[in-house]
């Protein structure tokens, strides 16, 4: 009998064996695997950023010293090969800058759809951006010596004219997106309130029939305007003042001043602000 059950035993535990993985565990190995994923998608979607980035830096270190090779004396340029090695180092500073500028656009459409763009990205592709606004300018004045020492520079007056009006182009663009930005950054730190007797904010159309903001029709002239990230106190100017709308309790404080009239303290504004973006106290 004693074999029987230990044989018994052994084909159970070789059945469990053979059985595989259970869910749970294989669930848990899924969910493993893909979280290993997205790690690796984004390190190497940050790879990629990054390597755009340098070659852009070494498009500027390269753009730097064709400068330097290029040297215009008080007394000119004599030989036809000084003048053909101006021409050449002109014509590598025009392709590296339209280089870079097709790189430095790419890594702003890459930031736009990028799961790991963040302030500091932004702020080295800003950063490049100004750095080829001050080439072009650095071009320019190159440019105007060259003219001064009648060293033309063959096919290169509407290419580095067309180079430049597209650098314009990306500086405007830049500023439109920053103060798109700083404009919806400035709406959702906006809040408005109003205090006033009842009276007042029945004639406001304010209160109704006891409920308050319930239509659309009330007066919102009547309200002031305020940035949350800011303006933490209002001043009420009464002995006597009631929150009409909700705020959460413990986001704020009504207190006395010396006089005996209520200010009241936002502690929290993220928590006092998140129901409601619209403030009514009615006083007395």
């Amino acid at each position: 009998m004693k074999k029987v059950f230990l044989c018994a035993m052994c084909a159970a535990a070789l059945a469990a064996c053979t059985n595989g993985p259970s869910k749970k565990e294989q669930a848990l190995t899924e969910e493993r695997d893909s979280l290993m994923q997205v790690i690796s998608d984004k390190d190497t979607e940050l790879n990629e950023i990054m390597g755009t980035v340098n070659e852009v830096q070494e498009g500027f270190r390269r753009i730097n010293e064709a400068e330097g090779r290029i040297t215009v004396t008080d007394a000119g340029v004599e030989s036809e090969a000084a003048k053909q090695s101006i021409r050449e180092n002109m014509q590598f500073i025009q392709d590296a800058m339209a280089q870079n500028r097709e790189k430095i656009k790419q890594l702003q459409e890459k930031l736009r759809t990028s799961s790991v763009g963040g302030e500091k990205l932004k702020k080295m592709v800003d950063d490049l951006t100004a750095q080829l606004e001050e080439q072009k300018l650095k071009v320019q004045e190159l440019e105007a010596k060259l003219a001064e020492k009648d060293i033309v520079i063959a096919q290169q007056g509407e290419a580095i004219t067309a180079l430049n009006e597209n650098v314009n182009a990306l500086s405007e663009e830049n500023k439109a997106k920053s103060q798109t930005v700083a404009d919806q950054d400035k709406q959702i730190h906006t809040a408005w309130y109003v205090f006033g007797t009842k009276s007042e904010l029945k004639e406001q159309k304010i209160l109704q029939k006891g409920d308050v903001l319930k239509s659309d029709d009330f007066n919102q002239d009547y309200f002031t305007k305020v940035d949350i990230r800011y303006d933490k106190e209002i001043k009420l100017y009464s002995k006597s003042a009631k929150l009409l709308t909700n705020h959460p309790a413990g986001s704020y404080k009504l207190e006395k001043d010396k006089e005996g009239k209520y200010v009241l303290h936002i502690t929290d504004p993220d928590t006092f602000w998140s129901v409601s973006k619209y403030l009514v106290i009615q006083v007395r």
